[in-house]
């Protein structure tokens, strides 16, 4: 018997270290993403709705509330069931408020949840002596889960409605690279892109900052095509390789500010969980050239800008690889 109460109290522990090191590691660690069980948990749900929804945006726009969901509900489930687990261990550590019955799996299950949701004492109370600190304990961890919890959720929200909304604003000026450009061109240079890319870099380095701390964000996946992150990533960037190599230096933009927004754009791409995307194997198509002959925009020679856009391969196949982690392609972008 005292063997079977030390192996409920060591599973106990072992289940309550693991769920307070996984929600730390997820909601506090900034730069540590997701923690090891909410990552494999996210993975394996976002892999079930590929295979079940394949590309279908309605049931893909599923999967982030409801990886978010049951993040919170294996925090929930892994907490109270290492209190049950721990008040087991400990025998006779609870009693009845009322009567003298034995105390049951079902009683400490109760016991549990009560003390993590912070409700007050019910119908069993813990007995002098450990039992009492342990009882705090619990109820500290339930409190520190709500709060942060509840801060979490805000901060996922709060975050996925930012990125709907530059996606948005991306894709407003264009719904391909080559529109963005014809539309950036005022007939005499790009001077016209130097506020919007001064607004672009703010907003995308503080998305990638949160995406590096949230990576359930990597899940909320955009029913309309137009607040998709992945496909405004992929337009912008083709847009600004299109004036970087394509355009003579004269007729730039900013030189900084194009510098900063590849840079943005870099971190963003840096931050792509490992687990939801890999680089695609194929290589996108050359953008169509003939925009910038139709809309009378100067341009470099054709071996010049060949040649440059040979040497981003791999990041276009990043780019790429977004989007079909995404259920899109590159046409759609």
């Amino acid at each position: 018997m005292i063997i079977l109460d030390l192996l409920y109290l060591l599973v106990g522990m072992a289940f309550i270290i693991l769920c307070i090191v996984d929600f730390i590691w997820t909601t506090l660690w900034i730069d540590g993403g997701a923690g090891p069980v909410t990552n494999r948990l996210s993975s394996l749900i976002w892999r079930m709705a590929r295979m079940i929804g394949g590309n279908h945006s309605k049931s893909l726009s599923l999967a982030g509330p409801f990886v978010l969901s049951a993040t919170l509900l294996m925090w929930i489930s892994l907490l109270w069931i290492g209190w049950t687990l721990i008040f087991a261990g400990l025998g006779q550590a609870i009693s009845p408020s009322h009567g003298t019955d034995a105390i049951s799996w079902v009683d400490r299950f109760y016991f549990a949840g009560y003390l993590i949701f912070t409700l007050g004492n019910g119908d069993f109370s813990p007995k002098e002596g450990s039992a009492q600190i342990v009882s705090v304990l619990a109820t500290g961890t339930g409190m520190l889960f709500i709060t942060f919890g509840v801060t979490y959720l805000i901060s996922i929200l709060s975050a996925v409605t930012m990125k709907r909304s530059f996606a948005s604003s991306i894709h407003g000026l264009g719904e391909t690279a080559e529109e963005l450009v014809s539309s950036a061109w005022n007939g005499h240079d790009f001077h016209n892109l130097d506020l919007l890319l001064a607004s672009y870099s703010e907003q995308l380095s503080s998305l990638a900052a949160q995406h590096a701390a949230y990576p359930v964000l990597h899940y909320y996946h955009a029913v309309s095509h137009k607040t998709a992150m992945p496909s405004a990533i992929a337009i912008l960037d083709e847009a600004v390789s299109l004036i970087k190599f394509a355009v003579p230096v004269s007729y730039h933009p900013n030189q900084l500010l194009l510098k900063e927004m590849r840079s943005s754009i870099d971190q963003y791409l840096d931050t792509l969980n490992k687990s939801f995307y890999k680089p695609s194997k194929q290589i996108p198509p050359i953008p169509n050239f003939n925009i910038f002959q139709e809309a009378e925009i100067p341009m470099m020679p054709e071996t010049d800008y060949l040649n440059a856009f040979a040497t981003l391969e791999n990041r276009r196949r990043k780019l790429l690889g977004g989007l079909e982690a995404d259920g899109r392609s590159w046409s759609s972008s």
